[in-house]
């Protein structure tokens, strides 16, 4: 038998599961301490506040993401894979205990469109983290056209992330991989005559 997670963990695990399914403005933090079964106290000695709840969270999700999807970047052996695992990452995270309906940070981002703080930091890193592994790993495939290719893939796959609630998360992941092959096949220099 595993021990119970400690309250701080609780209260993450409640704020995957209830905020970023159900709205962080739809959700009452009763709802979240009771799913948590912690005192209010306990939230505001570990958090301050729900931001503070919103953006531990959303801190603990950037670093499950960024290192399943390293994993899949690993897991691969050439370049044209690697810049592709992105997909597989995707497939993998979203099976995951932790799960949310789409993208915590899309669904953050859309509820606090101006946000300050640790919050804007936060949603910001998130974006940082895309956009630089996106770029690092289209580098030895496209050269010189390597940042506009990652953008064009940015694209793809925050719009694989908002398709994720419109319907088969599957497909949308697989339109997005292929959509993906056409951006990276058109990027590649042409060979020397």
């Amino acid at each position: 038998m595993s021990a119970r997670p400690r309250p701080r963990e609780r209260l993450l695990d409640a704020a995957d599961e209830l905020l970023f399914t159900g709205g962080i403005a739809a959700t009452p933090v009763d709802a979240v301490l009771a799913r948590a079964g912690v005192a209010p106290a306990t939230l505001y000695a570990h958090f301050r506040n729900k931001e503070g709840l919103v953006v531990s969270a959303l801190r603990r999700r950037l670093e499950r993401w960024d290192r399943q999807w390293q994993e899949a970047v690993d897991a691969e052996t050439d370049d044209h894979r690697r810049l592709l695992a992105v997909f597989d990452a995707l497939q993998r995270f979203r099976l995951a205990p932790a799960a949310a309906r789409w993208c915590a940070f899309l669904g953050t981002a859309a509820e606090r469109p101006h946000p300050d703080g640790d919050l804007a930091r936060t949603l910001a890193d998130d974006t940082r983290l895309f956009r630089d592994r996106l770029t690092a790993l289209a580098v030895p495939v496209a050269h010189d056209g390597a940042e506009a290719l990652a953008e064009q893939l940015l694209l793809v796959v925050t719009g694989v992330l908002a398709m994720m609630l419109r319907g088969d998360a599957d497909a949308a992941i697989e339109r997005g991989r292929a959509t993906a092959e056409v951006l990276v096949r058109a990027a590649r220099p042409a060979e020397p005559s």
